[in-house]
């Protein structure tokens, strides 16, 4: 929440029962979805509102509101229109970085309550649940990939989405797909692996297979998303430091209208040749600043896996600092 938190109480007129069922949602799942995304407290006994947040969000939650309450009479609302709305209104970055602190983000999956871990982690949580196009960057073992799917699994589970997509450079190792057996999908399903351990661990193996087998999940190599446009997808490219700067333009902009994207990477595992960049790293330089995308950089202290490896990724980072002075 906010340094500097302000309330607002106001009424929605005229009293409707039917109407504020619809504006709530299930379980008022439409009122935290916005609380979510302009980071604000929304408190209500039947039509009298409270808002508790930023001066600037809780005036945008108010108007927010009561578009909405108007919408209602005449609409049946759930979460993909509620983003509509959110996206339309370019409210998703009310809040300045200085003065703005994330909302606890936990995401409920099979095996439990998924939460950041940590300041980075929870910022990063939030920032997807802000913004449409998110990068993570940073070294193995920081959650950027596991976090990033439990998200699309949330957004799957809510129907904010109608399919995920999985995404990955397949240039790892100098091999090419051609010479690897078997069909499309089992050439490129080494390169997904982690992708798929988080997805088995969230819905279990059995839920993932059925939801393959109907394509509700997709698995693609980055270079067959040319001429797509992803509508209504949560789409997750990893990998995303071995992306060419003409793939990561091409991958940026098959994003379509209620979609979510998730870009994941680390600068330190390049495969590319010595001469070209990394798409990653030329997004980082090109993008930076542009409204409704967001960037979240991890180091050595968001490493969540065994001790070792965050002395590790220290080590490597000291000799290629040592080196980069020489």
């Amino acid at each position: 929440m906010t340094k500097h938190a302000a309330h607002r109480d106001f009424v929605l007129e005229p009293e409707d029962n039917e109407r504020l069922a619809n504006l709530a949602g299930p379980f008022d799942e439409h009122l935290r979805q916005i609380e979510l995304r302009l980071g604000v407290e929304i408190a209500n006994r039947g039509h009298v509102f409270r808002v508790t947040g930023d001066g600037k969000a809780v005036d945008a939650t108010e108007k927010l509101l009561r578009a909405l309450y108007e919408d209602a009479a005449g609409e049946t609302l759930d979460p993909h229109r509620i983003h509509l709305r959110l996206g339309s209104a370019s409210l998703e970055r009310i809040a300045g970085d200085d003065d703005f602190a994330p909302q606890e983000v936990t995401v409920r999956v099979k095996r439990g309550t998924v939460r950041g871990r940590g300041a980075n982690q929870a910022k990063y949580l939030h920032a997807i649940s802000q913004n449409d196009i998110n990068f993570g960057v940073g070294p193995a073992g920081t959650g950027k990939t596991f976090l990033a799917v439990a998200m699309a699994v949330d957004a799957l589970n809510e129907s904010r989405v109608q399919r995920l997509l999985l995404v990955r450079p397949a240039v790892e190792a100098g091999e090419k797909l051609g010479f690897l057996p078997g069909d499309l999908s089992q050439k490129v399903d080494p390169y997904l692996r982690p992708l798929y351990d988080a997805l088995y661990e969230m819905l279990g193996v059995e839920k993932v297979a059925k939801l393959l087998e109907r394509n509700v999940i997709e698995i693609a190599p980055l270079a067959y998303m040319r001429g797509r446009t992803l509508n209504d997808a949560f789409v997750i490219l990893d990998e995303a430091q071995n992306t060419t700067i003409e793939q990561m333009k091409m991958f940026l902009t098959r994003i379509g209208f209620g979609s979510t994207a998730v870009i994941t990477g680390d600068l330190s595992q390049i495969d590319l040749p010595k001469h070209q960049k990394s798409g990653l790293r030329d997004a980082i330089d090109v993008l930076r600043g542009v409204e409704g995308i967001s960037f979240t950089f991890f180091d050595a202290r968001d490493v969540v896996r065994h001790p070792l490896v965050a002395r590790i990724v220290r080590a490597y980072d000291a000799r290629d600092g040592k080196e980069s002075q020489e």
